[in-house]
């Protein structure tokens, strides 16, 4: 049976990280945690737990995680964040899985499913979606990019029927500072791309994304939480083309 190597990145995450750590603590041989020079007890409470603790500047997602699939004793990778918790399903199914003599996958995908205001969100765009996420290193790894990081391998790719659950968003403060963080990386890659936006598009842009996310994906189904969802996904879409205009405008 291979030995599974859980690896995490943390940023002050004192709040999450004892429910990630307690989920994954039957499945893993070893825990590595790289973390961001947290100024709460993120470190304290990952070595109380038994996890091995590396200190590292953060350069980017993708960097960062990779560097800690670099520091693993084993093959075979499980990347979760700080704020995932593994269910008891998903738990039993990898166990099943590894208790196997040969695992003929490359990686596996695990359905990741988000908590937001206390409910677990099942429509407008942000229900069940995959990542690959457990895999053996050997058949690949992270992407080497700031944001939005993914992980590549060759290989046979399969599903695995249970989920984790994402608690993504502390409260509604915490929601709109990672908005303001990842529509300021995605404006700057749209204007290092070359893309260009008109001043209308972005007027025009959080309507039709509300709608889309409300009414087209059924938001309105997950009831107050899933309106919040929805208005700040649409701020999103449209803030990020804003952003990409302003500095656009800034470095003329």
């Amino acid at each position: 049976m291979p030995n599974i190597s859980v690896v995490i990145i943390t940023l002050n995450e004192e709040q999450n990280i004892l429910h990630c750590l307690e989920s994954v603590k039957e499945l893993a041989s070893e825990i590595v945690v790289v973390d961001s020079m947290s100024t709460d007890t993120t470190a304290e409470i990952c070595r109380s737990f038994g996890c091995r603790v590396i200190s590292r500047e953060f350069d980017g997602y993708g960097t960062q995680k990779q560097f800690a699939v670099d520091q693993a004793t084993n093959d075979w990778i499980l990347s979760l964040d700080a704020d995932e918790v593994v269910t008891f399903e998903l738990k039993e199914e990898i166990k099943e899985l590894f208790s196997r003599e040969v695992i003929e996958e490359g990686g596996f995908e695990i359905c990741r499913s988000l908590v937001y205001l206390g409910r677990k969100l099942k429509h407008g765009g942000a229900g069940r979606d995959y990542h690959l996420r457990l895999f053996n290193r050997n058949a690949g790894g992270f992407t080497k990019v700031k944001v939005h990081e993914g992980i590549i391998i060759t290989g046979k790719i399969r599903r695995l029927q249970g989920e984790a659950l994402h608690y993504s968003y502390r409260d509604l403060s915490h929601h709109l500072e990672k908005i303001n963080y990842y529509t300021s990386h995605a404006a700057e890659g749209y204007v290092q791309r070359g893309k260009r936006f008109s001043k209308t598009w972005v007027i025009l842009k959080f309507p039709i994304s509300f709608l889309q996310f409300y009414c087209c994906k059924a938001g309105f189904l997950d009831g107050y939480p899933g309106f919040i969802w929805s208005l700040l996904a649409a701020l999103y879409s449209s803030l990020k083309i804003a952003k990409s205009i302003e500095l656009r405008e800034e470095r003329r």
